[in-house]
């Protein structure tokens, strides 16, 4: 890894064990760490667990986002037990209604050349500020916040130069559409995107934020910005300058991989139904009609991205069949959309003002009508996450979502009639610092208090001599997150009870997969799938879940990071097969043997992979570091650390 990148001199600064080559694991330091609801329940249970009392970090702080409808006792009672966690452990405590976690963290808490490690895939997108902000599962970042380092295996750096201003009616999220167009969902994987070049200076930090958040849909495992004047300038705006410093790449600074984006040639893009990869022009589906037009996110969040959609309807109304829904991200935000007057504006033309969190985008409300169009602003369209099964979510600007949303169709901005609104984050801004002051540590005295929801973790048994079990299901590539566990509102309010949440396990592929599962006993079952299994979010859940329903392995044809990691630390064994086009003799149903797995784990053995059905033996390998082996062979991470 060459040091003169910006990567280069934030890993260099934070390891804490190993050697920075590609490929190899590393031990980082974390400075900071980010929970938020739908995962910290969990975190703050694991953090008690290690009886550690008081966070070891320079900051840790824990944003209820997610999880905000209150239609009974689940969710109310998992904001009680958060809060007494956070006085008990002395952590920044976001209430509801504060804003979605990495937008407000950015705020208040987001300091260049800073280590932050989120228990949600988005945290990437601190990058924006200069932070090497990396996206985990929950018992990573419990574990940092008891002061253990982060392990990871060194990406490549790929070192994406921009050039050039963007042309009226294109703005940030083209920039990432048009890498997504370029390169899929899995382009990223095993890569730390660093960018570079001239055209920063006409990207401010909140357009680099929304780039960041996106790298995640990449498969990326973290992106990272300089930090520079634009970067002070927003410090500054939050009344925060004296946390600046500056940051950038030397001279002849090397990248394993370059490209180059001129970002004067971008038009309108929008990702079609139902995967960010899946990127066209705006005018090559221009005129379909639409249902919903959805303006914020933790991918559009910034004060930039509603003051253009209030220029834009400003006098002007959206057809009544359409569903304008306006999601404030911040409460900061909110406060100065309503000073300005950017919110009567949007009001008056027909939006539908929430709460600020995280909402449709997680599937929690705002769910569109069956078949129908919405046009999001929001980082992923995995089929079923808006809520509704048969969804049509595209992804698209601020400024084709509110065209849209005025034609009542699919519209190319450059199609209105009007001059393109120039908006800029302000200068000056009222700060809104909140709740977030430093928090008192009220350490054992504190009780947690833990509604009948709350239940405690599972406790999974070591990995046998001998694995043989039948294979539970099998699907392609790219199955995500929310296909293997859904979030929404009718499945994360158990997200702190997980015999209750594993009823709900894969059942966007296979509706019959968890009560199969549960039918089985105490009987090992397989996973069977294609490349860049587990991608999207981070939500521990979707191990946890399987584990609690005695899924023992998953043979895949590639992994996602985040995930991977996670089935390593809840004691599911992670293999590929050597020869991927195998995938296709394997079915439903196969009885399958790792005959002599736990002596081969433990000495580098040989792994074979028999399938006892069709009559055949696959190999089977691992990347595994000898530290997740251990985990593997306790059973989980946490059966070590006890």
């Amino acid at each position: 890894m060459d040091e003169r990148n910006v990567t280069g001199q934030l890993i260099s600064d934070h390891l804490v064990s190993g050697r920075p080559v590609a490929g190899e694991e590393v031990g980082l330091r974390i400075d900071q760490t980010l929970a938020q609801d739908a995962t910290g329940t969990l975190v703050m249970l694991e953090f008690d667990a290690m009886g550690i009392g008081t966070v070891r970090t320079e900051l840790s702080a824990q944003y209820v986002d997610h999880n905000l409808l209150q239609t009974d006792f689940k969710n109310p009672d998992d904001h009680l037990f958060l809060e007494s966690a956070c006085r008990r452990f002395g952590i920044h405590y976001s209430p509801p209604g504060n804003g979605v976690s990495h937008p407000v963290h950015m705020e208040r808490f987001g300091i260049p050349g800073k280590s932050l490690l989120g228990s949600d895939s988005h945290t990437c997108a601190a990058g924006s500020l200069g932070m090497l902000a990396i996206g985990a599962g929950g018992l990573d970042v419990a574990l940092a916040m008891a002061g253990e380092p982060f392990y990871v295996r060194i990406p490549e750096v790929w070192g994406i130069r921009l050039e050039g201003r963007l042309p009226d009616w294109v703005s940030a999220k083209d920039i990432i559409l048009e890498l997504l167009r370029r390169h899929g969902v899995a382009g990223g994987v095993h890569r730390i995107l660093e960018y570079h070049g001239g055209g920063l200076q006409n990207l401010s930090a909140m357009d680099r934020h929304v780039i960041a958040n996106m790298g995640a849909e990449l498969g990326a495992t973290t992106s990272v910005f300089p930090s520079d004047e634009r970067t002070r300038s927003f410090l500054r705006s939050q009344g925060r300058e004296a946390d600046w410093r500056a940051l950038s790449a030397g001279e002849g600074a090397g990248y394993d991989v370059r490209e180059e984006i001129d970002l004067s040639t971008l038009e309108p893009l929008i990702a079609c139904p139902g995967s960010p990869g899946n990127v066209v022009a705006v005018r090559e589906v221009a005129g379909r009609p639409i249902y919903q037009a959805y303006i914020g996110s933790s991918a559009n969040p910034g004060f930039r991205d509603f003051g253009v959609a209030a220029a834009i309807c400003d006098g002007r109304r959206v057809p009544p069949d359409v569903s304008f829904d306006v999601n404030p991200t911040t409460r900061q935000v909110l406060l100065n959309l309503t000073g300005n007057g950017d919110l009567a504006r949007l009001v008056g033309a027909g939006a539908r003002v929430h709460q600020t969190g995280c909402n449709g985008c997680i599937g929690m409300g705002q769910a569109p009508a069956t078949g129908r169009i919405s046009l999001r602003t929001v980082p992923r369209n995995f089929p079923g996450r808006s809520g509704t099964k048969e969804d049509q979510v595209y992804l698209c600007s601020p400024e084709t979502a509110a065209a849209s949303a005025l034609f009542g169709r699919i519209t190319d901005p450059r199609d209105l009639e009007m001059d393109c609104p120039r908006i800029e984050e302000p200068e000056r801004i009222l700060v809104d610092a909140g709740p977030l002051a430093t928090p008192e540590i009220g350490g054992p005295d504190v009780e947690l208090v833990m509604g009948p929801n709350i239940r405690p973790l599972p406790v999974f048994d070591p990995l046998p001599e001998d694995l043989a079990g039948r294979v539970l299901l099998k699907a392609g590539d790219d199955v995500s997150t929310d296909e293997i566990l859904p979030a929404g509102a009718d499945v994360l309010p158990f997200r702190s009870n997980i015999e209750a949440i594993s009823r709900h396990c894969f059942a966007r592929i296979d509706e019959t997969a968890a009560a199969r599962a549960r039918e089985g006993g105490e009987a090992a079952w397989f996973v069977v799938a294609g490349r860049n299994y587990g991608q999207g979010s981070s939500r521990e859940h979707a191990a946890l879940a399987p584990r609690s329903l005695n899924v023992r392995a998953v043979i895949a044809a590639g992994f996602a990071r985040i995930h991977w990691q996670n089935l390593a630390n809840f004691g599911i064994l992670p293999l590929t097969l050597l020869d991927p086009g195998e995938l296709e003799t394997i079915e439903r149903d196969d009885e399958l043997q790792l005959p002599g797995v736990r002596r081969a784990l433990e000495t580098g053995g040989r792994l074979e992979l028999k399938n006892v059905t069709k009559g055949r033996t696959l190999e089977v390998g691992h990347s595994l570091s000898e530290r997740q082996v251990r985990s593997i062979l306790a059973g989980s991470r946490i059966n070590v650390v006890r």
